[in-house]
């Protein structure tokens, strides 16, 4: 392996998540200082646009099928954005546990599956979302 490229991470500290939409060399980078997603142009290496998600993400996920990205934080939420052209925005945000940051995401079952960790009287748990098959 070598290095085929270095691009400078502009206001985006503490990137984790990554995932590719492949069909269009565009890489989503999540971001937790600020916690943002950041989407990049993967042929040049240049940064297209940024949205607020969810803080502390650790796992983010692309679904070709419906042009989304979601995004897991541990502050609680899930972050469900709309991939439109180079733009990105935020559609939903559902409420998972604080800490709950892990998760898979399974396109052939259209389901994503996240850890909730154990919490005072919560127990751990998976908890298994269904995503929808089309575009808002």
């Amino acid at each position: 392996m070598k290095v085929l490229a270095q691009w400078a991470i502009q206001d985006c500290g503490g990137n984790y998540p990554m995932a590719l939409d492949e069909k269009t060399s565009r890489l989503f980078i999540g971001c937790r200082r600020p916690a943002r997603l950041a989407l990049v142009d993967t042929q040049s290496g240049s940064f297209l646009n940024t949205v607020d998600i969810v803080g502390h993400p650790d796992d983010l996920f692309y679904d070709e099928l419906t042009r989304r990205v979601y995004v897991i934080g541990g502050e609680g939420f899930i972050d469900v954005l709309s991939r439109e052209g180079d733009g990105v925005k935020r559609i939903d945000r559902v409420s998972t546990r604080s800490g709950a940051q892990t998760g898979l995401w399974v396109p052939s079952q259209r389901r994503l599956y996240v850890a909730m960790p154990e919490r005072s009287a919560e127990p751990a748990e998976i908890r298994v979302f269904e995503a929808e098959t089309q575009a808002r």
